[in-house]
């Protein structure tokens, strides 16, 4: 039997037994659904840790490494270093992705996590360019490769665990402690690396005070381990183990997925894109603008993002709960049409040199930014059926992240270095928005309250179930399962 034809024939079995779904309902605990919020989210905020701090020592980092380049372009080679670890993030999300349809969520969010931590650890420990030469940018390199590989399952696992965790009705809810997780790891790093250059100076931090932030790795790594060995595996991917005998079937393929998923896969990378693009300009390149491009001193530009990443907490938790209420798709076109009319005068004040002028526009970006955080990480893991989600998102959101986000800021950094313009990133931004409120109008279903695609409908407690089963509607996706399903057929009878 071909492994098309396996998948379809299981295809077919799963869609056999979700005729008769609607009368099963799962029911999250809530105390369940928060322990996977944060052993998750404790896991994220190490990606995002490491990230805090590449991206406030970019500078430091650039003259210990790369030390006969000066300027921008030192600069441009830190951010390189940066960005190329994104190229292997595709290869880690396929690779996590496919074992985390076949062993488990839980399992690979273990190994992704003791990877991130090791990779991290290992950063602070390479001897500068004057020590061992060439040989440590090549140790640099190597320790982000792992690090690219291993994200590449982290984020998309994720995603995935919290919203197969968590009750339909509060999906955004829970998911957007996901990037609570994020802003908390970014923060921490960051707030590391200011409090490090205000405390030891320019040329105590030179020397070998950068390495103190990639040293904290080991501890945290500790405690997100633990925490994800106590975390239970979802109901979502249990139902599906027990519906298709997982140990029999062979893993999903590229192939397979590309067959019969490619408009899903799609849209998800769109829709990353403008999300990443955004999110790396203000929270990963702004940094390095504001010292490198508009010449602010180090501890002022990196005080005044960090505070405005504090106050983007409550904002991010706020759009979860308002996603549950009047639609993801509502606040992400609310965000997207805010950043259109404002990233410029944003980044005129940003420019001003004023610092309430200043902070302000970080502000103004921030919390829009915040309007896409607090709702992503339940709207990407609805776009595909459980079978494969973990499979599907991997490979759109790290393929999406390596040839759009990452690369934001060398992309960014570079296009300044050759025009001189340093609205440049203001231009990149609404560009990138233009795109993606035509994606999420008019391509991306609401699924904000309803079942996720391929599972039955998530609630909180019995009087819910009954009030599920009583009404006893079909589930929405299932002609979109039939049609595609009648696909898989033609193209078996095709052969």
């Amino acid at each position: 039997m071909t492994n098309k034809k396996r998948h379809s024939s299981n295809d077919r079995r799963e869609d056999n037994d979700s005729r008769q779904l609607p009368k099963k309902v799962t029911i999250v605990a809530t105390g369940t659904a928060k322990k996977a919020v944060i052993a998750t989210a404790v896991g994220n905020s190490m990606e995002w840790f490491d990230f805090g701090i590449y991206s406030y020592l970019a500078v430091t980092i650039g003259r210990v490494f790369f030390p006969e380049l000066s300027g921008p372009t030192q600069l441009v080679y830190s951010f390189a270093t940066f960005a190329i670890a994104f190229l292997v993030r595709p290869i880690g999300g396929f690779v996590f992705g496919r074992l985390g349809d076949r062993l488990g969520r839980k399992r690979i969010l273990v190994i992704t996590l003791i990877m991130m931590a090791l990779a991290t650890l290992s950063m602070g420990l390479i001897p500068g360019y004057r020590t061992i030469g060439a040989a440590a940018p090549i140790l640099l390199l190597l320790a982000r490769l792992v690090q690219g590989f291993s994200t590449g399952g982290e984020y998309s696992g994720a995603m995935t665990f919290i919203a197969e965790s968590t009750p339909d009705s509060k999906r955004g809810t829970f998911a957007s402690g996901l990037e609570v997780g994020t802003l908390i790891g970014y923060i921490g790093g960051s707030g590391i690396v200011t409090l490090l250059s205000f405390l030891l100076g320019e040329a105590k931090m030179l020397d070998w005070g950068w390495r103190l932030p990639f040293l904290i790795a080991a501890p945290l790594g500790a405690i997100g381990f633990y925490l994800r060995e106590h975390m239970e595996e979802t109901p979502a991917f249990k139902a599906v183990k027990q519906t298709w005998e997982i140990q029999k079937r062979r893993p999903v393929s590229i192939r397979f997925l590309l067959a019969y998923y490619w408009r899903a896969l799609l849209i998800g990378m769109l829709v990353v894109f403008f999300y990443n693009v955004v999110d790396y300009t203000v929270l990963t390149y702004m940094p390095a603008h504001l010292s490198s491009v508009l010449g602010y001193d180090d501890t002022s530009g990196l005080l005044l993002l960090l505070l405005v990443m504090i106050i983007m907490i409550p904002i991010v938790l706020a759009m979860g709960r308002l996603g549950d209420r009047i639609g993801v798709k509502r606040v992400i076109q609310g965000g997207l049409t805010g950043l259109i009319l404002l990233t410029l005068p944003a980044f005129g004040l940003i420019g001003s040199g004023h610092p309430w002028a200043v902070f302000a526009g970080l502000l103004i970006l921030a919390g829009l930014l915040a309007s896409f955080q607090g709702t992503m990480p339940s709207l990407l893991p609805s776009l595909y059926y459980t079978s494969v989600r973990y499979s599907a998102l991997s490979i759109t959101y790290n393929v999406s992240v390596s040839l759009f986000g990452g690369t934001t800021p060398l992309i960014v950094a570079q296009l300044i270095r050759m025009t001189g313009n340093a609205l440049v990133p203001a231009y990149y931004l609404i560009g990138a928005c233009l795109i993606g409120i035509v994606i999420i109008t008019f391509f991306v279903k609401e699924t904000a309250g309803k079942p996720l695609r391929g599972s039955v409908p998530a609630v909180e407690n019995n009087d819910e179930a009954c009030d599920v089963r009583s009404a006893d509607r079909p589930l929405w996706w299932q002609p979109e399962r039939k049609a595609l399903e009648c696909r898989m057929n033609e193209r078996e009878e095709e052969k």
